[in-house]
Formats: structure tokens, C-alpha cells, sequence
């Protein structure tokens, strides 16, 4: 864990890990953990209080992508079993998984999922799916289980083309966020649909390019934290702004 502006770590968390793929961490500083493949699938939450861990979820895949939402109920995106699956933390029966999205077989319907990663859940409890395989992103309203594409192959305004999605992440404002990252971009969307953000001139190494990036984050700033996978870096981009201070949407 680093502060801002530091080149050394503050803290370095220790655990009996296998096959580290997401981490979720909320508000409180509690950090939740997809530890485990096929044959020792599970989510662990650590506790900045006690500095401890404990098992929340099990799950018979690795998690892709973890979201908690403002119900405590823990999602988790179960890349190859072509599903989202979902718990609350307020049950005390661990097998009480259920099902958010997909049918768990390959597909590409309305109520399919290909290799879903990341995920992220808004205050109406809508489900938003990086849906990787099938180059797009999936909205699931609260209760439905047909979706609806809002970027890539097959939306109802095609304005961006997606290559491999791997996350997905809406601000205050129901602007949407895509990791782009077969095209190795960041793109949102603003008042005139859809523009790239960063990696706009193709892949590479320079400070304003990515290479294949998979997640990413925002502060409290706007700026952006981008794991740049096969750079094998964490690139920061800083939110720019107009002369008034306001940030600027294209």
C-alpha cells in the first residue's frame, strides 16, 4: 500500500494466497481479495482493523472482477465460468451464492456472458459487465436477467468498438468508463458519446500510451490509476481541467 507521492510502500499485507486475479477495497479500508483457481476458489476480506483475514465468499472459479455495493452484497465475476454470482455479507450461510448474470455456458444473448471481468455496481443496484469475449459491456437492471449492450458489438448506439473489455466503472455523473484492453486504450463517454481517453495513438511504452492494460481506478481527484499489464507498470494520468477549474467532458 502506498500513500500518494511515495516510492515506498507504507504497509505490505501477507496472506496464504493463490492466484491473485481482483481486489475490491472500500471506504472503511477493508480490502477484498479474490484468492484461488478452479480447485480453491474464494474471496477473502482483510480487516484494517485487526489486520486479519477472513473468508467471505466461496466460489468454484477465480473472481475476475469483485464489487461490493451499498447493500454489502459481494459480486463476483467468474471469468471462466461465463457468470456473475452474488452473496451478501450480512448472511451468515457461506453456500448462499446466487446468480446476477448469465446462464454459465458460453454465448453471446442478451442473457450471456463470454469470459466476463470487471464489474461495477451503481446506487440503483444495475449491474454493469465487462464482457471480454464478446467485445462488449453489458448492463443488468436491478432483478432483470437480459441485458443491455451499452458499448461494443451489438449497442443500440454503436459509437465505440471494443476489443477484449477487461473493466468497467461509472462516475457521479452515469458517465462510463471502459478499459479498452485488446486496443490498449482507456475510453468514456461524455455529452457527445463516446472518445478516448488514453492510449489514443496505439500501443507502446511512452508515457502516454498502454500496453494490453486490464484495470483501473480513479481517486478522489478524478485522476486515473491504470495497471499497464504488459509494461509491467502502474501509470498515473492526471484529470486535466479549464481555466474556471471545472474538469473538462468532451
Amino acid at each position: 500500500m502506498w500513500q500518494e507521492a511515495s516510492a515506498n510502500p507504507i504497509k505490505i499485507i501477507h496472506g496464504n494466497f493463490t492466484e491473485l486475479y481482483s481486489l475490491f477495497v472500500t471506504s472503511n479500508g477493508n480490502i477484498y481479495i479474490g484468492d484461488g483457481d478452479e480447485n480453491n476458489g474464494r474471496v477473502q476480506k482483510w480487516m484494517e482493523e485487526t489486520n486479519n483475514f477472513v473468508t467471505v465468499m466461496n466460489v468454484n472459479s477465480s473472481c475476475y472482477g469483485l464489487f461490493v455495493d451499498i447493500n454489502d452484497t459481494l459480486y463476483c465475476s467468474m471469468h471462466h465460468h461465463y457468470q456473475v454470482v452474488k452473496r451478501s455479507l450480512n448472511d451468515s450461510v457461506m453456500s448462499s451464492n446466487r446468480v446476477a448474470a448469465g446462464k454459465g455456458i458460453y454465448g453471446s444473448a442478451s442473457n450471456d456472458l463470454n469470459g466476463p471481468r470487471g464489474i461495477f455496481v451503481d446506487v440503483n443496484l444495475d449491474l454493469y459487465v465487462a464482457d471480454y469475449g464478446n467485445y462488449r459491456v453489458q448492463l443488468f437492471q436491478s432483478g432483470e436477467s437480459q441485458g443491455i449492450t451499452v458499448a461494443g458489438s451489438g449497442s443500440l448506439n454503436p459509437t465505440i468498438i471494443l476489443f477484449r473489455p477487461s473493466e468497467v466503472m461509472l462516475d457521479a455523473e452515469k458517465y462510463l468508463f471502459i478499459v479498452d484492453s485488446g486496443n490498449s486504450r482507456i475510453i468514456g463517454s461524455g455529452l457527445n458519446g463516446f472518445r478516448c481517453l488514453v492510449g489514443c495513438y496505439g500501443r507502446g511504452s511512452r508515457s502516454n500510451q498502454l500496453y494490453e492494460p486490464l484495470n483501473f481506478s480513479f481517486d478522489h481527484f478524478g485522476n486515473i490509476f491504470v495497471i499497464d499489464t504488459d509494461n509491467h507498470r502502474i501509470q498515473k494520468f492526471v484529470l486535466m481541467k479549464d481555466s474556471s477549474g471545472k474538469s473538462k467532458k468532451n
